[in-house]
């Protein structure tokens, strides 16, 4: 959840580590640190975002060329200055940033105090620094081996950068759980959660397994050690792809606002060199290698959590109408605590934006050890989701920063869409007319989507008469009740509006009762799926005087004389309609927020990347 970045090298620290925490500042903002070495240790943190952070420093900390920083979303501890990182040992020595938690901190915590060591904050990360102090002075070690022996004593997650005062040459890192990457420049290295905070100065990058540290130092080449044994690792340099212009605003307003548009592009680039409706062809390396197992899975567990949940239950339809093979979709932050039924003939597939997800990586973990094949979907290589699963597919949405996930959701989709196809045309279950239409109606969804982005003036006019709502019900039928949850999720995430999403035919059985005059109800109405069923939800929700949003294809008439207002999408079949619909309700949210105030792209108490259960 929280950012970490660190620098050692040739450079002022203090710039690169600043711009560093912006870029991650989308995985927590609750509080901000940095420290530097420069003959002395300079410190600064407080509470709130990381421009709080550079009007508390005002120059104040001098050139330095090592240095650490931390943007936090708050687990131990309410966000405060005290409880923000970077956090220093008794002696005033170490000084350590941290992302994760540590479980047995209370135990530690209390052998520490009975030891004479003094806490000022409530944080773990502040047990885990002065543990670390503690074996230094009682094995009497150097930093490394004390970090090595102190995290064979935590039970938990983290990804930690440890710099002592003493020496100015060295950053320690450790990863378990929570991301880590290390980028290896010309004579300088760069510690941070992702790669962004250092794309501008290299292209190559170290990302840190499970229970791996690594020793910096000056001048040297890097040490990567096995935590448990430890053993030295040959460490692999990947030569990054991202580019810069990809995690800039790029002219608007709002990341959010930018990936919503980015779509037409994001699904192009996730469908290129796999959709091949020329040819008649699907082409996905990592289906292929487990082709045979995917045909014939007993079933298949799709597990994710939030945005990505959902993307799961529009694959639910798509793989049991498409490819006939039963599919359940659990959330991952319940499936390993029920004790589930998994065997070897299972297919899990795994969904994460980020692949760093704590309890999607939790749940694979759990159902690979029952001999499940795991199948990993997410958006940023080198993950941990993509280096743990068996097989995966890379979305290609590229870089999403806004916290409210947009583009990733419409990328899912379209790659459950063509594994479903590609499984169902090998069991012999489609009719070649209907496959040959389904890979031609694909490819042409990021086309129909960029018509449909060319004027968002109706979804603008409609926030503005809705914005102060304090309640919005979404409704949908079949592939389109996730999206009416995805489209409650979005309005709540961002702009703090209660909402719920709900299958149509449910609304009779108890939300019907919260219907009346003050009462937004999007209905998610295209021609394709039951749409008579809609027309008569509709009529039931006018009936009690609520006020309809209806989502309609383009020239559709019956419904737009019984709805308030309507918002028209491209016509397509129906197991793609998802990928349509969910659009107009992405740019609804992201006006009501920026019409209420709200802060779209850092919305209060989230953070982009989920790295704590």
């Amino acid at each position: 959840m929280c950012g970490i970045v660190g620098y050692l090298g040739n450079k002022n620290a203090v710039p690169v580590i600043v711009n560093g925490l912006r870029r991650l500042e989308y995985r927590g903002y609750d509080s901000a640190g940095i420290a530097v070495l420069n003959g002395k240790l300079s410190l600064v943190k407080c509470k709130g975002k990381v421009s709080d952070l550079e009007a508390k420093m005002n120059n104040s900390i001098g050139e330095a060329s090592i240095g650490i920083g931390h943007t936090r979303w708050a687990t131990h501890g309410e966000p405060n200055d005290t409880n923000a990182h970077p956090h220093t040992s008794n002696s005033g020595d170490l000084v350590l940033i941290h992302n994760g938690i540590i479980e047995n901190y209370s135990s530690i915590k209390k052998a520490l105090t009975q030891r004479g060591y003094v806490f000022h904050s409530d944080t773990d990360t502040e047990v885990l620094v002065n543990l670390i102090e503690d074996v230094m002075k009682s094995e009497g070690v150097h930093l490394a081996k004390a970090v090595r022996i102190a995290l064979n004593q935590v039970i938990g997650a983290y990804a930690i950068a440890v710099i002592d005062q003493n020496n100015s040459d060295q950053i320690v890192v450790a990863k378990k759980g929570s991301p880590l990457v290390v980028g290896v420049g010309e004579g300088e290295y760069f510690i941070a959660s992702d790669a962004t905070p250092f794309l501008e100065f290299t292209k190559k990058a170290i990302y840190l397994e499970d229970d791996e540290m690594a020793i910096i130092n000056r001048g040297q080449e890097i040490e990567v050690l096995s935590i448990p044994d430890n053993r030295t690792i040959d460490p692999y340099v990947h030569q990054l792809e991202m580019d810069l212009a990809s995690i800039e605003k790029g002219g608007y307003d709002h990341f959010m606002l930018k990936e919503i548009y980015e779509q037409p592009k994001s699904i192009g680039d996730t469908l290129r060199g796999r959709l091949l409706p020329e040819q008649g062809l699907i082409q996905m390396d990592g289906v292929y290698q487990f082709q045979e197992k995917l045909v014939n899975a007993q079933r298949i567990i799709i597990i994710g959590c939030g945005t990505s949940w959902h993307a799961g239950l529009v694959a639910e339809y798509i793989f049991e109408e498409l490819a006939r093979i039963p599919v359940e979709v659990e959330y991952a932050s319940e499936f390993r605590y029920r004790n589930p039924v998994i065997t070897e003939r299972d297919v899990v597939i795994a969904i994460s934006q980020s692949g760093e997800t704590a309890d999607t990586l939790a749940a694979i973990k759990l159902a690979k050890e029952r001999g499940a094949t795991i199948f990993g979907i997410c958006n940023v290589v080198g993950s941990s989701i993509a280096r743990e699963t068996h097989a995966g597919a890379y979305t290609h949405a590229g870089p999403e920063i806004g916290v409210a996930s947009t583009k990733a959701f419409t990328a899912q989709v379209a790659v459950l869409n063509l594994i479903a196809i590609k499984l169902a045309h090998k069991k012999g279950l489609l009719k070649e007319s209907y496959y040959h239409r389904l890979l031609n109606e694909l490819n042409e969804i990021p086309r129909k989507i960029e018509d449909m982005l060319k004027s968002d003036t109706q979804s603008r006019y409609i926030a503005e008469l809705y914005k102060d709502a304090p309640n919005f019900l979404y409704l949908g039928r079949g592939y389109n009740f996730p999206v009416a949850l995805e489209g409650a999720l979005k309005l709540k995430e961002i702009s703090y509006i209660h909402a719920e999403g709900y299958p149509a035919a449910e609304m009779k059985h108890g939300p019907i009762a919260l219907i009346d005059e003050n009462m937004p109800v999007v209905v998610i109405a295209p021609k394709s799926g039951q749409y008579d069923k809609i027309v008569s939800n509709i009529q039931e929700v006018k009936a009690r005087e609520g006020k309809v949003i209806a989502i309609v294809n383009d020239g559709d008439s019956e419904i737009a004389k019984m709805a308030d207002h309507v918002i028209e999408v491209k016509d397509t079949m129906e197991v793609f309609s998802p990928l349509l619909t969910t659009i107009p309700l992405q740019l609804l949210s992201y006006h009501i927020a920026v019409m209420r105030g709200c802060n779209v792209d850092q919305p209060r108490n989230l953070a982009k990347s989920v790295t704590v259960e």
